[in-house]
């Protein structure tokens, strides 16, 4: 595309070092007018100085959208249900977060009268290929300018002399410490990448993690708490009915205290390379043990197996960046469907890490029948002699082979 042709672009703004440097450089060599966009996922950050600075910047049109309530609901909620773990570990923290700042900056680009939308993900990452993926499915016609694709600042020292030469002001810290890593932070998760994590055999510091006590920190005592689950989504804690982010926050909180949800993954990216990263995952670590041990009670048998079945093929769909494909909508009507039984409590004890579920009921749902699953005398219910014929049948074609084979 011939510079030029841009006469409004929207930003996928955060106010730090890439995203300052984006909106000086669109504007410098695009000679467009920025629209910048920062989303609240419950990063935890003060976002109005990115406010402040955009405004120093010339920006006109800023967009600071509280989306933690549609983050967790419209996103992480229906993940969940899915049981969702890429490569059987990753809990897609980022992944899910990147259709929505997507969705939402094609919104304001149609609202705005924009050409175009920018993003600051690397030419080396996923997050370019979901934010782009995301951004065609909603709008196919959208123009996108990815500057990391583009110019020739490729790393940090050459931002800060950009930055330097542009009278950028840039932060040099995060949460009040300077930090050399990576990090992304939503309600979901923390992540953490680079540093001393691009050798995958070095241990992360203690003082890496943010969100959760070492294990060996956390209380000598055990927590329970009970969860409370409706058509598949976890409505209340401990009997106290809450939002969705509202949750979320509360078991990122509870789960911290107790050393939950660390996890330090080597992975596949999409675009070809493994990375390693570390993650902070309190809140979805308990939700999923608890999703399950409901589901464990209330599905059928081969329901629950093709969803186990199916949940590989969805968590790639959602880490590759295909949450608005045909695929993942189909997918995702029938884990629905699924889940109108899925009602009930799970009773969990958090301890040093781990998340032990306890106990498990539903006064609607339960396909638990302790007549028939007795190792007492179930008075009829259950006839033992039925078992011959049923091995029998499912023997016949393991019998064959073996007189085949001689044996």
């Amino acid at each position: 595309m011939a510079k030029g042709k841009i006469n409004k672009v929207v930003l996928a703004y955060s106010g730090g070092l890439d995203t300052s440097v984006i909106l000086r450089w669109l504007q410098e060599n695009y000679g467009c007018e920025v629209v910048t966009f920062t989303a609240d996922i419950g990063q935890g950050e003060e976002l109005e100085p990115a406010r402040a600075k955009a405004t120093a910047a010339g920006v006109k049109e800023i967009h600071i959208d509280d989306l933690r309530e549609e983050f967790v609901g419209d996103f992480v909620f229906p993940m969940l249900r899915a049981n969702a773990l890429y490569e059987g570990e990753y809990k897609l923290g980022t992944s899910i977060a990147r259709p929505l700042i997507a969705k939402r900056l094609v919104e304001i680009a149609i609202a705005t009268g924009a050409d175009a939308i920018s993003h600051g993900a690397t030419g080396k990452g996923n997050d370019q290929v979901r934010f782009e993926l995301t951004a065609y499915a909603l709008k196919p016609d959208i123009q996108i300018i990815a500057p990391w694709r583009e110019w020739d600042l490729l790393s940090r020292e050459k931002l800060l002399a950009y930055a330097e030469e542009h009278q950028i002001p840039v932060e040099m810290k995060r949460d009040g410490t300077k930090s050399p890593y990576s990090m992304d932070a939503n309600l979901l998760h923390i992540s953490y990448e680079g540093y001393d994590l691009e050798d995958p055999w070095v241990e992360p510091g203690k003082p890496m993690w943010r969100w959760t006590l070492a294990p060996e920190d956390a209380p000598n005592r055990p927590r329970e708490i009970t969860l409370t689950f409706a058509g598949g989504d976890c409505v209340a804690v401990d009997g106290q009915a809450m939002t969705p982010a509202t949750l979320l926050a509360e078991l990122n909180r509870i789960g911290g205290e107790n050393g939950v949800g660390r996890d330090d993954i080597v992975e596949n990216r999409f675009v070809g390379m493994k990375s390693r990263g570390c993650y902070e995952t309190p809140g979805g670590t308990i939700l999923l043990k608890a999703h399950r041990a409901m589901e464990s009670l209330t599905l059928d048998r081969e329901a629950a197996h093709l969803k186990d079945e199916l949940m590989p093929r969805y968590a790639s769909l959602v880490y590759n960046g295909f949450w608005f494909s045909p695929e993942r909508l189909m997918m995702q009507a029938a884990i629905d469907q699924t889940q109108s039984v899925v009602n009930g409590e799970v009773r969990l004890k958090l301890y040093k890490g781990n998340v032990m579920v306890v106990g498990r009921r539903s006064a609607t749902d339960s396909l638990f029948d302790a007549s028939i699953a007795t190792f007492e005398e179930d008075a009829g219910a259950y006839d033992q002699s039925d078992a011959t014929g049923f091995i029998r049948l499912n023997a016949l074609r393991l019998r064959v082979a073996g007189r085949k084979r001689g044996v």
